[in-house]
């Protein structure tokens, strides 16, 4: 009864985490507004919010929470589902190469000024491109290393890319920085059907991530086909990351940083640390965007640069305590 009792406070943990980072960073910034009518606004209710300000409640800062919500989400949830396929806790979309192509392919997809829908089509090609790369060179080698040398590569095609196209510099510039600047909902809802497809089949399979766990030979034994599996995780995974990338840019160490943490507290069962990751990388990620609007402010740092701040000594501490398994 101990671990369903851990599991149940926890998710309840979550989902306050979320509802806390969704009312403090709409009612935190440049303009600070009263936490108790920023949440009656939110609620629908009656509150002492002008219109003005009403108006910077569901306009301007409630869409940029929800996508840091989702764009956190995704990637947390894909960095530990890419760390149940691997057996490795020091795998994520940044390190494996995924984050990379996805930027690949958005950023061609800016340069040649595609339609905004087409963007993480086109990010979504490069990251499932990059993955399937990584796996394939590092399963006789070292992982993160092929996923180093992926992301390396992929830089470089980027570069390439944007020298042919000096005009788009800017705008892909600020992008890799990562940021969650919104035109009203227009990205939430673009990032929207992705993250849902990305959330039923990887949740949906979490019990398959125990399994795999054990190894390819147990795991058939049980009735389970892995490299099925793991296809499918992978190409759910990538999804979710390459349709947050299109939309935040690229974002580091959130997929590294929450899944392990969460893995510290409830232990080893993707069952539960799946649902955990997902809820608690929604929060971390909006809480960074409200540290990297308000830390400066009236200027604003770009989030990758605050995720890197805490992610960087995260992964060190990682890679000095932990004993990776490479496949």
């Amino acid at each position: 009864m101990k671990p369903a009792r851990l599991s149940f406070w926890w998710l309840g943990a979550g989902v306050a985490a979320v509802l806390a980072a969704l009312v403090l960073g709409v009612a935190l910034g440049p303009v600070s507004l009263p936490l108790k009518d920023v949440a009656l606004e939110l609620l629908g209710l009656d509150n002492n919010l002008n219109p003005r300000e009403a108006a910077i409640v569901t306009q301007i800062r409630l869409p940029r929470v929800l996508l840091g919500l989702l764009a956190g989400s995704m990637l947390a949830l894909a960095g530990g589902c890419f760390q149940g396929v691997f057996r490795n806790p020091l795998a994520d979309p940044y390190l494996l190469g995924t984050a990379a192509g996805a930027g690949v392919g958005a950023t061609t997809a800016i340069a040649m000024r595609a339609d905004d829908s087409l963007v993480p089509i086109a990010a979504f090609a490069g990251a499932l491109i990059a993955v399937i790369s990584t796996y394939l060179l590092g399963a006789t080698r070292n992982l993160i290393l092929a996923g180093v040398a992926i992301s390396s590569f992929l830089t470089a095609i980027q570069t390439y890319v944007l020298q042919r196209n000096v005009d788009t510099i800017r705008e892909v510039y600020s992008w890799l920085l990562g940021r969650l600047a919104t035109h009203g909902y227009a990205e939430v809802k673009t990032l929207l059907p992705y993250a849902a497809v990305t959330m039923i089949v990887v949740l949906a399979l979490r019990r398959e991530l125990d399994v795999l766990s054990v190894g390819d030979a147990e795991a058939a034994t049980l009735g389970l086909h892995p490299q099925r599996s793991r296809l499918i995780l992978l190409g759910a995974a990538s999804l979710g990351t390459a349709a947050a990338v299109a939309v935040s840019g690229l974002i580091g160490f959130v997929g590294i940083i929450i899944p392990h943490l969460v893995r510290l507290v409830v232990g080893r069962s993707y069952r539960q640390i799946l649902p955990l990751s997902l809820l608690f990388g929604g929060a971390f990620l909006a809480l960074a965007d409200l540290a990297a609007r308000t830390v400066i402010a009236p200027g604003e740092l770009p989030i990758g640069v605050v995720t890197a701040f805490f992610g960087a000594p995260f992964f060190i501490l990682v890679m000095r305590t932990t004993k990776a398994v490479s496949l």
